[in-house]
């Protein structure tokens, strides 16, 4: 519930496990916790049901992070990355928290709609594997289980994107793949510093395939 959101994090060991608890997490690292701020950062909280977001006015916590007072912070387990937002700069409220975890929650897999592609593009992965496949398909729950798993074996390396072929934004990526909706679904690999490429149409998906796909392509 809201209630329990964000989860006061008092000490250092508090912290780590928090972050270290789930695929992508929010910590606000702030001096006084009455500030405007923090209540900003509450309301945020309050709209983001799926993501965890803790709380720390701990000196040594900041420290240990290596953040200023005001900063409100996202820890993601694909790239082993994170963003920082500095929130002493008057303007920033809830609205634009809300913007700045939507943009950067990038997970196992994650889901290509124009707000997530503008944390893909600065993603320090620089090999993406896309699923795209229709996801009002009854087999979809199947393949998005394979994919993820699929996934798990490329931590750090790959980031695994999915895209809805239904959705009209996404029609570009079809076509720029060279792709036709009768073939979907298919994977699609691509390089992003020389745009190198490679695409598999596939009816099933299954771990060893999507295995087999990127190994052949990182050789």
């Amino acid at each position: 519930s809201t209630a329990e959101k964000p989860i006061l994090l008092n000490n250092i060991t508090d912290a780590e496990a928090f972050i270290s608890g789930a695929e992508v997490v929010v910590v606000g690292f702030f001096q006084d916790p009455e500030s405007p701020e923090v209540s900003q950062f509450r309301l945020a909280a309050g709209r983001i049901a799926e993501v965890s977001f803790g709380l720390s006015t701990s000196p040594a916590v900041l420290t240990h992070y290596g953040v200023a007072a005001n900063t409100v912070t996202l820890f993601r387990r694909v790239d082993n990355d994170r963003r920082d937002l500095d929130m002493n700069s008057k303007d920033v409220d809830a609205e634009k928290m809300t913007r700045f975890v939507r943009m950067n929650e990038l997970r196992l897999v994650t889901e290509y709609n124009p707000v997530t592609a503008i944390g893909v593009m600065q993603s320090s992965l620089q090999l993406h594997l896309l699923l795209i496949t229709d996801k009002m398909s009854p087999k979809h729950p199947k393949r998005m289980r394979k994919y993820q798993a699929a996934a798990e074996l490329f931590k750090g390396k790959i980031l695994f994107i999915l895209v809805d072929s239904n959705l009209n934004s996404n029609e570009r990526i079809v076509s720029f793949f060279k792709l036709k909706k009768s073939q979907l679904p298919a994977l699609a690999i691509f390089h992003t510093p020389d745009e190198q490429q490679d695409v598999l149409t596939l009816d099933e998906v299954s771990v060893e395939r999507v295995q087999d796909f990127c190994n052949r392509f990182l050789q």
